[in-house]
């Protein structure tokens, strides 16, 4: 537990409460449990105070009071992350969570975001227009989080991560300066920026590359779990022969009587989405399906198929891999962890990279890893009156049988806070530039809540048809 001074604290509500009122919420309050209240139930933390700010001024008049009377801080945008890095014991937390403003702007073909704001709030304002962002596939994810580290999702083989798609951001550094990244400004900011974390600053607004969609090809199929070696397998050649405009999930869900079942999601989403049916059919042919709710969907109804996926107040941990592909031996362990899994909420999820997302040159942003591969997320669900044990265990025999098959490091958005060593393998030739960029924008090593960098040295880190009935349950989207 964090050791913050009561003085410190104090200087910090007198600083704080002029400008925030009541929005300021502090440990006694009525509304503070709800205020500092994560969907990951095992997430347990008090932080000395909360500033739920409603501007970038507001942010950067928080950062200044943080550092000046020396407390940890972190930042909660979208909250979603499954450790709950957003909150920081004893310290002072960022909510940023009524920032959620969005704008349009169809002519450029950009939407501009708060941030605070959510994959829902962006997709709904740029619905009308028939524009999207990519995306990941949880609505519920805050879109700057997603954003800074990666963002796999349905459209990443067309249009690729969500920071590929990142235009510009405004920032707020660790001295209270508010500073605008992108190609023509701060060009170094820009690029660490897309996929060195939540480590360099606040960031209060971004722009994206809006894409022009009418309407995906999309659904879900569900199979028995005794076809899976069968249908992961199928999965893998379908995989192979993809084009840019075909991202594929795939993995295991609860199924209604409680034992696994595998899925496939495809997301077609190029202009003829007649084109896509073949693919379709291919996912189909891969077993028989007990499931099959492919269909034209406006994008916004993809992201909805995974909602109701979570159970707020359940227990989560999750474990990530990537994988170059899918040889029979990997296929072999993730059957095998379906076949183990200890609880009727748990999930794996295999995210699909390819196309316009390998085709980034992997020095030309933070996030290096730019080769064909799949995200493997393995997610340990459990209610609040189970043993943790077991549960954990699975999650970890998984991860660690997986390893073997693996690439080095792991999606930073993913890994537990303790997994620093793979942090770097993550970044690979990219990481000493990082730790440069870490050194010249947060010297001090005010921003270290999320720990996809070491502090720095003296320093204190988502048209037609209706959408299908969602699963049983659902990846958390980590994005």
């Amino acid at each position: 537990m964090t050791s913050v001074a009561a003085p410190d604290v104090q200087r910090a509500v007198a600083d704080l409460r002029p400008v925030l009122g009541d929005r300021l919420a502090v440990p006694g309050d009525a509304d503070f449990a709800a205020t500092v209240r994560l969907w990951n139930g095992a997430v347990d933390r008090t932080p000395a105070l909360v500033a739920r700010c409603h501007d970038a001024d507001e942010v950067a008049l928080a950062v200044r009071v943080a550092t000046g009377c020396h407390l940890p801080l972190s930042v909660r945008a979208g909250g979603h992350d499954w450790a709950g890095r957003a909150l920081r014991e004893g310290g002072l937390v960022l909510d940023l969570t009524g920032m959620r403003t969005v704008e349009v702007d169809p002519a450029a073909g950009t939407v501009t975001v708060a941030g605070g704001a959510t994959v829902a709030d962006a997709l709904a304002a740029a619905r009308p227009y028939d524009l999207v962002l990519a995306t990941g596939t949880v609505r519920a994810v805050g879109l700057a989080g997603l954003t800074l580290a990666g963002g796999y999702g349905p459209l990443c083989g067309r249009f690729g991560l969500a920071l590929d798609n990142l235009l510009a951001a405004e920032v707020v550094l660790a001295d209270g300066r508010r500073v605008t990244a992108g190609p023509d400004d701060d060009a170094e900011l820009y690029w660490a920026l897309r996929g060195g974390g939540g480590n360099l600053g606040v960031v209060t607004r971004l722009r994206y590359r809006a894409h022009r969609l009418p309407a995906a090809l999309a659904g879900m199929i569900l199979f028995a779990l005794d076809e899976a070696p069968a249908v992961l397998c199928g999965y893998r050649d379908v995989l192979a022969a993809a084009p840019d405009e075909l991202t594929v999930m795939a993995g295991f869900l609860p199924g209604p009587a409680g034992e696994p079942l595998v899925f496939v999601c495809p997301t077609y989403s190029g202009p003829d989405l007649a084109a896509g049916q073949a693919a379709v059919a291919a996912l189909r042919a891969l077993g028989t399906p007990l499931v099959d709710q492919v269909g034209p969907l406006a994008y916004e109804d993809v992201t909805r198929m995974f909602d109701g996926g979570m159970t707020d107040g359940n227990h989560y941990l999750l474990r990530t891999r990537w994988l170059p592909g899918l040889d029979d031996a990997a296929v072999e362990v993730l059957v095998d962890a379906a076949r183990r899994i200890t609880s009727a909420h748990s999930a794996v999820a295999l995210h699909h990279f390819h196309g316009a997302a390998s085709r980034v040159g992997s020095a030309d942003t933070a996030f290096a890893l730019r080769t064909d591969h799949l995200l493997a997320e393995v997610i340990a669900v459990w209610t609040p009156t189970d043993d943790p044990g077991p549960h954990r265990e699975w999650a970890e025999r998984t991860s660690a049988a997986l390893a073997a098959h693996a690439l080095p490091g792991g999606y930073p958005n993913l890994l537990a806070p303790a997994e620093t060593d793979r942090v770097r393998l993550a970044y690979g030739a990219n990481y000493d530039r990082l730790l440069r960029a870490k050194r010249r924008y947060d010297p001090r090593g005010v921003f270290t809540a999320v720990p996809t960098l070491p502090p720095s040295p003296g320093g204190g880190p988502d048209a037609g048809g209706s959408a299908p009935a969602p699963p049983p349950r659902a990846p958390s989207g980590g994005g």
